[in-house]
């Protein structure tokens, strides 16, 4: 897969591994990234899922180089703000494609083709079908750096602020749990990457619970 000439896209950034490795990759396809994209939860004040703070998702940006739009959003108006924010992008940023960091699963895939389709963009995956394991150990070799933030029961909040490495990939394997967290096991936070200027200096807090999830509050460093 190449992008076309002077093909530009707006990364749905997570804030962790996957949507950063997928960005790395659109740019070794020649993408041209333009801004990223964050849908927060409705207080605006965290990511969902991954429940980054905004201002570690603006920090991200900041050594990316590239603008940050973050989306406040109840489950409810998900879709509609999405599409809608996409649209707002394609006028200011005249972007003509998406990228996801999405792998393997279908209904997510119709889901983004559908959510592009509205705003007359094309949905780029550039980590789709690939093997799981292989690709967590394709991200460790090409320097990208990340914390586990958030996680299930399953794994136990333990494993929350451990860097993902190998001895971690084995200790994931021991428990049955898929190594690049696909079926919920853990979200992430990107300290660093090859695209980033400077590592981020996160201070890591307190761990809390909540609906039967571990989270990992944090904060930038002064």
């Amino acid at each position: 897969m190449k992008f076309n000439n002077n093909q530009s896209f707006v990364t749905s950034w997570s804030g962790g591994k996957d949507s950063c490795f997928a960005l790395m990759e659109a740019v070794k396809l020649n993408g041209k990234p333009k801004v990223l994209m964050n849908m927060m939860n409705e207080n605006g004040l965290v990511s969902r899922s991954h429940a980054i703070p905004e201002k570690i998702l603006h920090q991200q940006a900041i050594e990316l180089g590239l603008p940050m739009i973050t989306v406040p959003s109840t489950w409810n108006d998900y879709e509609r703000n999405f599409i809608n924010t996409l649209r707002q992008l394609v006028e200011e940023y005249e972007i003509n494609s998406a990228v996801f960091g999405d792998i393997d699963f279908d209904s997510n895939r119709a889901w983004e083709e559908k959510v592009c389709e509205a705003a007359g963009i094309t949905p780029i995956l550039p980590l789709w079908k690939q093997d799981r394991k292989d690709l967590v150990i394709k991200m460790l070799a090409e320097g990208l750096h990340c914390v586990i933030v958030s996680c299930n029961q399953q794994l136990g909040e333990g494993f929350l602020g451990k860097k993902l490495d190998d001895d971690l990939i084995n200790r994931l394997e021991e428990l049955d749990a898929d190594v690049c967290g696909e079926n919920g096991e853990y979200h992430t936070l990107v300290v660093n990457c090859p695209l980033y200027r400077n590592e981020l200096n996160v201070e890591f807090l307190a761990k809390r619970k909540h609906n039967n999830y571990w989270f990992l509050e944090m904060k930038l460093k002064p």
